[in-house]
């Protein structure tokens, strides 16, 4: 095997010969030993990309804001001239908040590295003789992969066998039209790469026929690899949201500083110490500045995205999370999405007649003709029996449908080819809807088409019957078509034509000519139990439900309206009639559609254009190569976990798992909540932060002494800020939140009364705390600081339990709905009360230990806050005028 297999010219060398300088088996493929070796050898097969930031780099960057260097600088000259505890305290009290950040971002990363994971894209490979599923990364030289049409070719490979594969090279050629493939030697080892016809190059897309290939080379050895320069990946991108709260960060940290210059002046003015009034100045900016909002945001999306995936939504791109609570309609394929995927042959006809497939009298033509035609002209294929001794059908739903009905007939697929071998194919595209393969039996040959009705019978010259050949009446069959089609089966046409000899072209234009219909399949999909339920949840959350299907109209209205999508004032409208169509006609009607069939993946993009232009947020589902662009332009792309191509995939912004339409709307109610809970935050953090700059602000204005020490605010800024308003990511969706409109999605996140309620409630809290102050300055106590440092802190405490909803009462949520926010409130209390009554922290915060009557007024004092945000909550009730849960009109 040669050094690095990225010098010899592959494109020039038969299949042998490849396999031979690769030192590999095309049928069995390689040993799982020679594998680990080679992965050894030649390392992942990955594209190397920019270091991700280091654990110790991670926690550094915790310190790099320039208000805390500040603030870091301003405590050491302090310990120098003055107090050396004070500065201890101060950088004490950083480290630990500089911890907490740094726990949080790393665990952030992690998730975010286990989606990425997640997402990676997968190679069919054969080892062992086994073919199996892995991730691309585990490819190595002399690896052999099977690929079929909407796969991402994983490596440099050297194609073996091919059966009409079409590549688009764009990516590496800037081509756009798609490059025929074949096996054959080439001469000139020269060649471009866009004419190496027997290579596929990592990172293009097959996008139609099946192959057969050896992997050649792989990671930063591929030819991609070698331009990987070219495509290094972009720093890390915002979200919409947190590029907003950084601007308006930026913003507020000029006002911030400003009102701290302010007060330190003020202070001078009134003969306060100088180093004093700028530790306090610097650590009320280093409190009150939001430079962290962003990074919350990054904290909430990964945590929230990684819990998705137990509801079976993996997320592919953070701002999805976003904008899933503004998703306005969902367009919806039908099968195995809003069906259980589980078809059944349930009907046949054939020779004038409709009966059940258990009935058929399969010995006879045109019968066995037929079951023969639904076994061979069928890419499902037979896993041997595992250890339950169970064998297992693997292949599209429909297709193995088709395989278990003539196999249950007695018509199998294994013995059969053996007799009637394939030697010609034209497989399945969106355009034709139609397959057909060739086989050869005694020296002759037969093709066999199957497809949609409408697309097979205009093909057909006549009818194969108990009686011989007769003339078709395609109006008779397509009336039976549909009436099979109103009882909501899938209904597919079979035929077939004899060739004395093999087709002289494997075009599907020469084969699929002057055909003889067999008879038509009709298939049975059961709707998901859990499908009308979600249909159901997503218009009482004001989201329309759209079925979008390749099956006849009739079999889409049936399953519709069994669902619930299909109303009396809906209409159906089928791909051929969108076609005709003019866009100003198609956006007046764009609302009263609920059925799109018939539909190719083309018209997708037009759908989605349609209601994004009128002014729709919309999430659209697909599967396969042509649904790729669709995926892209819609607001959410939702490509299927299951049996959804790679293209479609990597063009999602969420890929379902399970394949279910439930869990659609189980993503876009995880979307609401996490908005939901940033929101709180956000609330949360200003509304406190507000409280603290008042609070400070104001004193000196009205007569009273600097009512806080900067150990006290920064203290304040790590037990509040952290633990607590973290713990508001864990809270649970409202009750309900899939009772409510869609957000709009320029909708500002300070909507909705937030910046009010900043102002009134920091206000409060600013008042209550200089009331306390006045009050305990009145009466001569000593204690009066450590009063305010109390009530402050309580306050906040009360704050973050009373915004655990923006309108139900804590009373009927319950303290333990949410246990990690119940658990940081316990702890701050008890860590705030250490500070008072523990003798050894004394000295460091400066306080001193409350009486019980000092410390009971506080108690009530702080809880002031509770009660008024609660008493304004029980008034929305009263009112119904909460503006954040009764409607969502953008700011």
């Amino acid at each position: 095997m040669p050094t690095s297999p990225a010098e010899v010219h592959w494109h020039c060398l038969a299949a042998a010969q490849v396999a031979h300088e690769l030192d590999t088996d095309t049928v069995t493929g390689l040993s799982e030993t020679e594998v680990a070796s080679r992965l050894e050898r030649y390392g992942p097969n990955a594209i190397q990309e920019h270091a991700q930031r280091s654990v110790f780099h991670t926690l550094i960057a915790q310190f790099s804001d320039f208000m805390i260097l500040v603030l870091i600088g301003a405590a050491v000259v302090s310990g120098i001239i003055g107090d050396l505890a004070d500065t201890i305290s101060i950088i004490v009290i950083v480290v630990l908040n500089a911890v907490i950040g740094f726990v949080q971002e790393y665990r952030a990363q992690r998730a975010i590295a286990a989606l990425q994971k997640m997402a990676a894209v997968s190679a069919q490979v054969v080892r062992d003789g086994q073919a199996r599923q892995i991730a691309a990364s585990e490819l190595v030289p002399g690896d052999v992969v099977v690929m079929e049409a909407g796969n991402i070719v994983p490596a440099d490979l050297r194609l073996l066998e091919t059966a009409h594969c079409k590549i688009n090279e764009a990516a590496l050629t800037g081509e756009s039209e798609t490059s025929d493939k074949d096996t054959h030697a080439l001469d000139n080892a020269d060649l471009p790469l866009g004419e190496r016809s027997n290579l596929a190059f990592k990172g293009t897309i097959m996008t139609y026929g099946r192959a057969r290939a050896v992997t050649v080379a792989t990671g930063m050895q591929t030819e991609i690899g070698r331009i990987a320069a070219l495509l290094e990946a972009d720093g890390e991108t915002l979200t919409p949201l947190q590029k907003r709260l950084a601007q308006f960060g930026k913003r507020l940290a000029l006002v911030i500083l400003a009102i701290c210059a302010l007060m330190f002046a003020v202070g001078l003015l009134r003969g306060e110490e100088p180093l004093l009034m700028f530790l306090t100045a610097v650590s009320l900016a280093v409190a009150a500045i939001p430079e962290a909002l962003p990074a919350v945001v990054t904290i909430s999306l990964a945590f929230g995205a990684h819990r998705m995936v137990r509801e079976n939504a993996l997320i592919r791109r953070l701002p999805a999370v976003e904008t899933l609570g503004s998703v306005t309609w969902i367009c919806s394929d039908k099968t195995g999405t809003l069906t259980q995927n589980r078809m059944r042959v349930e009907e046949i006809y054939a020779d004038s007649k409709l009966m059940p497939i258990t009935d058929l009298p399969h010995e006879n033509e045109p019968f066995a003709n037929l079951l023969r035609a639904l076994a061979l002209s069928n890419d499902a294929q037979q896993k041997s029996a595992g250890s339950d001794n169970t064998d297992e059908i693997i292949g599209d739903p429909t297709e193995v449908a088709l395989f278990q009905a003539a196999a249950e007939a007695g018509y199998e697929k294994s013995e059969l080819k053996k007799q009637w071998p394939r030697v010609m194919e034209a497989p399945f595209d969106s355009e034709r809807k139609r397959m057909s393969t060739v086989h050869e039996h005694d020296g002759a040959f037969i093709a066999y088409t199957k497809g949609g009705p409408e697309n097979v019978l205009p093909l057909c010259d006549n009818m194969l019957t108990s009686d011989g050949l007769v003339t078709v009446d395609r109006d008779a069959v397509l009336a039976k078509a549909e009436e099979m089609a109103t009882a909501g089966l899938r209904v597919l046409a079979i035929a077939y034509r004899n060739w004395t000899a093999l087709p002289a072209t494997d075009e599907a234009a020469h084969i699929e000519q002057s055909l003889t219909l067999l008879g038509l399949a009709g298939l049975h999909d059961p709707p998901r139990a859990e499908a009308a339920r979600a249909i159901q949840m997503c218009k009482t959350a004001g989201i329309t439900p759209v079925m979008i299907t390749g099956d006849h109209p009739a079999t889409a209205r049936a399953i519709a309206t069994q669902l619930g999508i299909f109303e009396a004032d809906g209409r159906v409208v089928t791909g051929q009639e969108l076609r005709r169509m003019p866009d100003h006609a198609f956006e007046k009607q764009i609302h009263d559609i609920r059925v799109y069939a018939r539909v190719d993946p083309a018209q997708k993009i037009r759908i989605v254009r349609a209601l994004q232009e009128a002014g729709e947020c919309v999430a659209m589902t697909g599967d396969g190569v042509n649904d790729a662009p669709a995926l892209k332009r819609a607001d959410i792309g939702v490509a299927m976990g299951k049996v959804g191509t790679d293209v479609a995939r990597e063009a999602s912004s969420l890929v379902l798992l399970d394949d279910n339409f439930a869990t659609i709307v189980s993503a876009v109610r995880a979307g609401r909540r996490i908005y939901d809970n940033i929101r709180k935050f956000i609330r949360y953090t200003m509304t406190s932060n507000s409280g603290e700059i008042l609070t400070i602000v104001l004193a000196p204005f009205l007569g009273l002494p600097i009512p806080l020490l900067p150990i006290h605010i920064l203290w304040i800024n790590l037990v509040t800020d952290g633990l607590p308003g973290l713990a508001l990511a864990s809270e649970p969706a409202e009750k309900n939140v899939m009772n409510q409109p869609p957000r709009p999605p320029d909708e500002g996140v300070f909507a909705h009364g937030m910046w009010q309620h900043m102002i009134w409630v920091g206000l409060l809290m600013a008042g209550v705390c200089l009331s306390i102050q006045a009050w305990a300055l009145n009466a001569g106590s000593e204690h009066w600081q450590t009063m305010v440092f109390t009530v402050l802190t309580l306050s906040q405490i009360g704050q973050v339990l009373a915004l655990r909803s923006e309108d139900q009462s804590l009373f009927s949520l319950g303290l333990f709905t949410n246990k990690p926010l119940l658990g940081a409130v316990v702890l701050t209390i008890i860590l705030q009360m250490a500070t008072i009554y523990v003798p050894q922290l004394n000295p460091i915060f400066r306080t001193t230990p409350l009486p019980p009557f000092e410390l009971a007024l506080c108690l009530a004092a702080s809880s002031i806050v509770f009660i008024a945000v609660e008493v304004h909550k029980w008034t929305l009730r009263r009112t119904g005028g909460n503006t954040a849960r009764n409607h969502h009109a953008a700011p």
